[in-house]
């Protein structure tokens, strides 16, 4: 356990350098807490990017990304998964436009995520998510999260929680 808690450490600090970070370790079942964006309307119920994250696969190997995800409209939980291929340190994803989404950082419990989408008007939108494993998320994290929001340019009152109306299924 304490060499897989090393090898994370070294891992994120790696990624502090700008040096690529081996993603594939943060495959697995994530739950969405918050998400940012500096374009709020893209984030609101019935929104593209209005998700509830199931799971995430990170295929270093193959140069992949899998979304298991569910988005609501009309208070319905609709079933979405979405794929994308990797390109240097950035995955490119086609789901409601262009997307280029990225870890920012992780450990054992959350994630931090940015994705720029340019939709099919060719309007920009930042966001920045944070992913847990349970309903609960270390204030650290949290704080580091808001930080990451604040770099991107995003307004605080642009997070909207996510976990806490969360009545999607949960495999």
């Amino acid at each position: 356990m304490k060499g897989l808690l090393f090898t994370l450490v070294l891992g994120l600090l790696a990624a502090g350098q700008g040096d690529v970070i081996d993603a594939s370790q943060f495959t697995g079942k994530w739950l969405t807490h918050f998400i940012a964006a500096d374009n709020i309307d893209k984030i609101t119920e019935g929104a593209p990017f209005h998700i509830f994250m199931r799971y995430i696969e990170f295929d270093e190997e193959n140069g992949t990304i899998h979304f298991h995800f569910y988005i609501k409209k009309n208070g319905e939980c609709i079933e979405k998964y979405v794929s994308g291929l990797k390109k240097e340190n950035i995955y490119v994803i086609d789901y409601a436009g262009h997307n280029e989404f990225q870890v920012i950082s992780g450990d054992e419990n959350t994630l931090i995520t940015h994705n720029l989408n340019v939709d099919e008007d060719g309007s920009e939108t930042e966001m920045v998510g944070l992913f847990g494993l349970s309903d609960d998320v270390d204030p650290n994290r949290e704080d580091e999260f808001k930080n990451a929001v604040r770099e991107k340019g995003i307004p605080e009152e642009n997070i909207l929680n996510f976990i806490y109306n969360d009545n999607c299924p949960r495999e």
